[in-house]
């Protein structure tokens, strides 16, 4: 039986990102997704002017209520760009109503050292509240700065600061912490991760280009969710995600393609599906 995903992430028309790339990615791996939005965007907010936005934060408790009147059930709760401080809680409801499930958080607030600007301090705030009930949390450098409340670093991660936010991050609630696109002082960039159980930290370096693109951390996110749901060990699902987001990221800078755009999810898709060798992690 196919594992099931209840997403709860906003749904942005255009742009490559959010539910419109993290549908087909879990899709492709093979696992059901139930989208559940939390906002409606006519595209991202970056690159496409003022922006038509729902705010769908009455709607995500009532599909719990209909999802738990037909007993529906889920492998996994994974939840992403929130509107209001508010879905918050829904969001712990949803995690609390399925006990078994894997919770995982993609604590969306900001990036490049900035805070998004529809995140206000109190929202950032509540976002510590639902990692704390997480299991798997994937914040980028940005975000891993203000979960801990502080200042963005100017100057490259040492292997010991590196692993040190990987462990403060740990000691708020989730078991196994993903940081992404971490400039370590060797010079490689890199993601790195923690798995609190086994004391273990890894890092899957790779490859940048010049060009920067929406949607890639939730793509990230997503393969390296499917990863883990379907078996993989935390280096294994984060090398599978690394690659496969740094192989769409080239082949979109290939094409020369607008960054708005997103990266060409629909030309490497079928990589996911085919059996790879994933084994380009490292101990950090």
């Amino acid at each position: 039986m196919l594992k099931r995903v209840a997403a709860i992430h906003d749904l942005s028309g255009v742009g490559r990102c959010s539910l419109s790339v993290i549908l087909p990615t879990l899709s492709v791996m093979g696992i059901q997704v139930c989208p559940v939005p939390t906002a409606l965007l006519s595209a991202h907010t970056n690159g496409f002017g003022d922006v038509v936005l729902k705010d769908m934060t009455d709607y995500i408790p009532e599909a719990l209520s209909h999802y738990l009147r037909a007993d529906v059930g889920f492998d996994c709760v994974y939840s992403g760009f929130l509107a209001s401080e508010e879905q918050v809680s829904h969001c712990l409801e949803f995690m609390d109503s399925f006990k078994g499930a894997m919770r995982v958080v993609d604590p969306v607030m900001g990036d490049g050292g900035r805070r998004y600007k529809t995140y206000s301090e109190a929202l950032c705030k509540r976002m510590g509240d639902l990692v704390a009930a997480a299991d798997i949390i994937t914040p980028n450098l940005t975000e891993a700065s203000i979960l801990l409340g502080e200042s963005y670093p100017q100057s490259p991660r040492t292997v010991s600061e590196a692993k040190s936010f990987l462990v403060r991050l740990s000691q708020k609630g989730p078991g196994t912490v993903v940081i992404t696109g971490v400039v370590m002082a060797s010079g490689e960039v890199a993601n790195i991760g923690y798995d609190r159980e086994h004391s273990a930290f890894w890092r899957v370096p790779y490859e940048t280009i010049p060009k920067s693109y929406p949607g890639t951390g939730d793509i990230f996110a997503s393969v390296l969710t499917g990863g883990l749901i379907l078996g993989d060990s935390l280096p294994i699902a984060m090398t599978r995600a690394t690659v496969f987001c740094e192989t769409a990221i080239k082949t979109t800078f290939g094409y020369g393609t607008p960054p708005r755009e997103g990266v060409m999810l629909e030309k490497c898709l079928g990589i996911l599906a085919e059996k790879g060798s994933y084994l380009d992690y490292k101990t950090l």
